[in-house]
């Protein structure tokens, strides 16, 4: 154990890492998400893109905790559960591609995905049709294969729920729950497939505290009636995140 905690503290870039996910942790208690999208960019950038996604992982597993009895609370299970579907099938697939991709196009992709999801949000799109068990499946579908690719289960689930007319309680919560089951799977997966690295693990896990806390602060800010306000700060938050991600400032 002392040797895996040295191991975890010598890793590049740790400062980074503690930071970003600190203002990460401030985003996802308030919002419900963004945490993957503010921390992903940052971590593919210090770290080989099978440790980003397991440091992204285990950081997840603790911070959300806070926040879970409100989300059970407000959150419909049916359509969590029927995200989560869609997305176990598919992540799998996901996870064959994350092994086989070169680093560099993983750092593109991460950054051009959140790129293009911050777009549509900004661009003040709206889903005007029925959030159908199909649709939703789909959708978890595609964020499973995310997930298992980049670590990112979010993107197309928090263009369907942000774009819809829900109440913004409801939003969060689903979001919350949603994104903090999927992080649960992909530790599993990643176990059965022999992909843990355990002192990178461990360091998301020390990490983790931090970030618990943050969520827990974020959580307290929440009121639906600062959403404009707070989204244009995540926002933010979140483009400069993915622009430091790009392969362009590697050399």
């Amino acid at each position: 154990m002392p040797d895996a905690l040295g191991a975890a503290f010598q890793t590049e870039g740790l400062i980074w890492l503690v930071l970003i996910v600190c203002i990460a942790g401030l985003v996802r208690g308030f919002a419900g998400f963004g945490s993957g999208m503010i921390i992903m960019p940052v971590a593919s950038s210090v770290l080989s893109p099978v440790e980003a996604v397991i440091f992204l992982t285990a950081t997840e597993l603790l911070g959300p905790l806070p926040n879970l009895p409100g989300a059970i609370r407000d959150g419909r299970a049916r359509e969590v559960g029927l995200l989560l579907l869609g997305a176990v099938f598919v992540l799998p697939l996901g996870i064959w591609f994350l092994a086989h991709v070169a680093p560099e196009l993983f750092g593109w992709f991460i950054s051009v995905a959140v790129l293009a999801m911050l777009a549509l949000l900004i661009s003040g799109w709206r889903f005007r049709g029925r959030l159908s068990r199909p649709l939703v499946i789909a959708t978890g579908g595609i964020g499973g294969f995310m997930t298992g690719f980049a670590g990112i289960p979010g993107p197309p689930v928090i263009l369907l729920y942000m774009a819809s007319r829900l109440p913004i309680a409801v939003i969060r919560a689903n979001f919350l729950l949603y994104l903090l089951a999927i992080d649960t799977v992909l530790f599993g997966v990643l176990w059965l497939n022999d992909l843990l690295n355990w002192h990178i693990f461990l360091l998301g896990l020390l990490v983790g505290v931090p970030n618990l806390i943050a969520n827990f602060l974020g959580g307290l800010m929440f009121d639906p009636k600062a959403e404009g306000r707070f989204r244009a700060v995540a926002y933010a938050i979140i483009a400069c995140s993915a622009l430091l991600g790009l392969p362009l400032w590697k050399g």
